[in-house]
């Protein structure tokens, strides 16, 4: 049995979207496990297969380089791996990669594709094309392995028994945000026909949610109420997901519920759709030329009046479901 110790420490979206990879890699090559390390906090997302393992950390363990080489120095101990891939490639992975070419391990990392991205995200360029997908790009470091690999781009339904519709409205950045006035319009609108779940996270969300809750009959906020498990339990069981591209949507893959997903300065072309996820479920403003103008939707509107979601016509969400 040869062994891959794997890593990728953030986002959330990003960790959860190697999770189909990983086992579709491991139900292809079955003489191979994978030990993953994440935070503690993503451990529930990991348990979708026998051989793949997964080792929580917190970093208020392992501060600075020293805690790095602590860290990297425990992993090579306890695992002893036959590879080494590194799905982040930001600069505290940087630093764990290298004390494991240190120790004579050769380390298989990811291509981002920054250089494609940043031509992606240029207001000015009026020639927008898909980049290769986020999935693919974790599935090339196994591949650079000499293992065979082949996505089969379908998620798989955990519960046969759906009802409901499930809505995220928030993201981490604003310009992956529809204006909170929409959503509560959107909500309003799809309580009349059937029950409608809210899912968000903090004090500030899970307050603007229990207020929904409290003027939509037909409502409920699970905001703050479930732990990821159960969370994870509560989607899988939903007839369909509506997201703002942000974890909800990827979480929304893992349990095989359909997602109708909002992209507002950010866009699916950028290669972060959800796993099994239909093109056709997006919504977006389409002719707005300086779309996508971020990878991540953390950069302020060129525009100044972010058209891309105040634009929006929720009319378009509804017409999907």
């Amino acid at each position: 049995m040869k062994t891959i110790l794997a890593y990728r420490f953030s986002a959330f979206g990003d960790v959860a979207m190697t999770v189909p990879v990983c086992i579709e890699f491991l139900e292809q090559n079955p003489d191979v496990e994978i030990i993953f390390i994440s935070r503690e906090h993503f451990r529930d997302v990991f348990d979708g297969h026998p051989r793949l393992m997964f080792k929580g950390i917190s970093f208020d363990d392992y501060k600075g380089v020293f805690g790095i080489r602590k860290l990297t120095r425990q992993l090579i101990r306890d695992f002893k791996p036959d590879y080494v891939a590194d799905l982040h490639d930001v600069i505290r992975t940087k630093m764990v990669t290298s004390i494991f070419k240190r120790h004579r391990y050769k380390v298989y990392k990811i291509d981002k594709g920054k250089a494609e991205k940043e031509v992606l995200t240029d207001i000015w360029n009026l020639q927008k094309r898909p980049l290769k997908r986020t999935v693919e790009r974790y599935a090339d470091v196994f591949r650079k392995m000499g293992f065979p690999l082949e996505l089969s781009y379908q998620y798989r339904s955990r519960s046969q028994n759906k009802q409901g519709i499930g809505f995220a409205p928030f993201a981490q950045h604003k310009g992956k945000m529809m204006p909170l006035e929409k959503s509560f319009e959107l909500a309003r609108i799809l309580a009349k026909s059937q029950k409608v779940y809210f899912f968000g996270g903090g004090e500030e969300e899970d307050e603007i949610l229990r207020n929904w809750e409290s003027q939509i009959p037909n409502t409920f906020s699970l905001s703050g109420k479930l732990t990821l498990k159960e969370e994870l339990q509560q989607i899988s069981e939903l007839k369909t997901m509506i997201s703002m591209d942000s974890a909800n949507m990827h979480l929304a893959s893992l349990v095989g519920t359909r997602c109708i997903s909002v992209w507002g300065s950010t866009h699916y072309f950028a290669g972060f759709l959800g796993y099994g996820q239909s093109e056709a479920d997006v919504v977006h403003v389409k002719d707005l030329s300086c779309r996508p103008c971020s990878v991540f939707g953390d950069k302020p509107c060129f525009r100044g009046d972010y058209a891309c979601l105040n634009e929006l016509n929720i009319q378009k969400i509804i017409d999907k479901l």
